[in-house]
């Protein structure tokens, strides 16, 4: 069994070496990679070109920035193999992850995603993501980030698979519409998990399967202008997208004050104003994004849904 490798890249030349060694450890699992360029004015093409490497692996050139969404579903859209291993540039993976990830993803039909424990590289000892929560307030928290890296040991259901070291199935990626190239970066995965909770599916942590992350390698920071209004923006997408409008009205206070008190964060660090901007944007263009088709059918689906939100919110709170 043999996974298709899908990662963005732009102005990563220098993460490019560590990437593929690291990859080279598992080459028995991998029947192709494909780097997507988003415009590089680095060396990252004559990099990839100039070197061989111990499975096939595909460029795609772009002429500028489309963005992690529309990248990774070009290389979805490309991809040879049934399961899609949506990694970042800014990664090393541990021997062996590749094949546990396999494992799990073929362990049950209703299995969407697999995420890979992911640690931060420069402090191996701590979490950086075990997979991402949302909750009613509209916000989203990465599992374990910080927390030490023997802990989540257990094979355990998450809300949504960071998109950064994650493992598809193509066929369902295919079902639910893929990425949405809309959201451009930020937000995306969580967009594709509701989407898949939705559907009655199921995204997975595999501790087993390490991936050392660096993190920001492409936006610069945990916080800047690019970074705060795309985010606010897609929040805005994801909530209008996915969410029915009898959990909406019942959800609208929380989803009002958690909105009011990230601005009054941003605020804070001297981002307020991008952070409207990318609410305004949100609710301006909404009628660009595709909603996600309401079926009776999946009734209950929504009702687990919104019960996991709650348990998330109040676990947020009781912090």
């Amino acid at each position: 069994m043999k996974v298709s490798v899908v990662t963005p890249n732009y102005n990563g030349e220098r993460f490019l070496k560590a990437f593929f060694e690291s990859l080279d450890n598992d080459s028995e699992c991998i029947g192709e990679v494909i780097i997507i360029d988003n415009g590089s004015s680095d060396e990252s093409k004559s990099y990839i070109n100039s070197h061989s490497f111990n499975f096939p692996v595909k460029l795609i050139e772009n002429d500028k920035n489309l963005g992690f969404a529309p990248a990774v579903n070009q290389g979805i859209r490309n991809a040879k193999y049934e399961y899609i291993f949506s990694l970042n540039n800014d990664t090393e993976v541990k021997k062996g992850s590749i094949r546990q990830m396999i494992d799990l993803i073929l362990s049950a039909d209703d299995i969407f995603s697999v995420q890979a424990k992911m640690l931060q590289y420069d402090n191996k000892n701590l979490i950086d993501d075990v997979g991402d929560e949302y909750n009613l307030l509209g916000w989203t928290k990465k599992t374990g980030e910080n927390h030490k890296s023997d802990e989540y040991g257990e094979v355990m259901e998450i809300f949504s698979s960071c998109a950064g070291a994650a493992m598809y199935r193509k066929s369902m990626l295919e079902e639910l519409g893929m990425f949405d190239d809309n959201f451009f970066a930020y937000m995306e995965d969580v967009d594709l998990a509701l989407r898949s909770k939705i559907s009655g599916y199921r995204n997975m942590l595999c501790p087993q399967a390490i991936v050392y992350h660096i993190g920001s390698a492409t936006s610069g920071s945990r916080y800047n202008e690019f970074k705060v209004r795309l985010a606010a923006r897609n929040n805005v997408w994801t909530v209008y997208k996915n969410i029915p409008i009898p959990l909406k009205i019942t959800n609208f206070i929380f989803l009002f004050f958690g909105f009011f008190i990230k601005y009054i964060f941003f605020l804070r660090k001297g981002f307020g104003s991008l952070y409207l901007s990318g609410i305004r944007e949100g609710l301006s263009n909404r009628n660009k994004i595709q909603k996600t088709q309401f079926k009776s059918e999946n009734t209950l689906n929504y009702l687990k849904i919104e019960y996991r939100l709650i348990i998330n919110t109040i676990k947020f709170l009781k912090r």
